[in-house]
């Protein structure tokens, strides 16, 4: 085969061609990529790195920030519980001292009113004597024709009436 023949010709410059782009290769990539690669990665390594330590730094600061926003938040609860019963105990003492002032005047409107029933029930009874005396002045004389005095027809409804 004439492959096969030509090998022993031209090996020794394969070789060299081969050496030749392998020492090419390893020092313009091995010496000359790579370690800008590899600076380029741990550059990265360390921004990430940094940038892991100031996100839990942020995270840390978050913490104390909620921490004192809850405390803060209990007080605001706490304080506005007691002025809520604050408020509601003086909502209820006003309460109180409206219905007292309603019951005294309350008290005194009855107390006027009761006064006023008496003294009408008084001259209501007064003049339920007259009315009587009279009706029955009015009576005796249609039935026995006789004029009997007024006084003496007021005094027959009053011994009658305690009768």
């Amino acid at each position: 085969m004439p492959q096969l023949e030509q090998i022993a010709a031209t090996y020794g410059s394969q070789v060299f061609w081969l050496l030749l782009t392998f020492g090419f290769v390893f020092f313009v990539v091995g010496r000359g990529m790579v370690p800008k690669i590899e600076r380029t990665v741990e550059d990265r390594n360390a921004r990430i790195a940094a940038d892991l330590r100031a996100a839990e730094e942020a995270r840390a600061q978050a913490d104390r920030t909620e921490e004192g926003y809850r405390a803060r938040l209990t007080e605001s609860r706490a304080e506005t519980g007691r002025v809520i019963a604050l408020a509601k105990d003086l909502a209820a003492q006003a309460t109180a001292a409206r219905v007292r002032a309603v019951d005294e005047e309350t008290a005194v409107r009855t107390a006027e009113a009761e006064s006023q029933i008496a003294d009408a029930r008084r001259a209501a009874l007064a003049d339920v004597d007259a009315v009587a005396a009279d009706a029955a002045r009015d009576l005796v004389i249609r039935l026995a024709g006789v004029d009997v005095p007024p006084a003496v027809a007021e005094q027959a409804v009053r011994s009658v009436a305690r009768g």
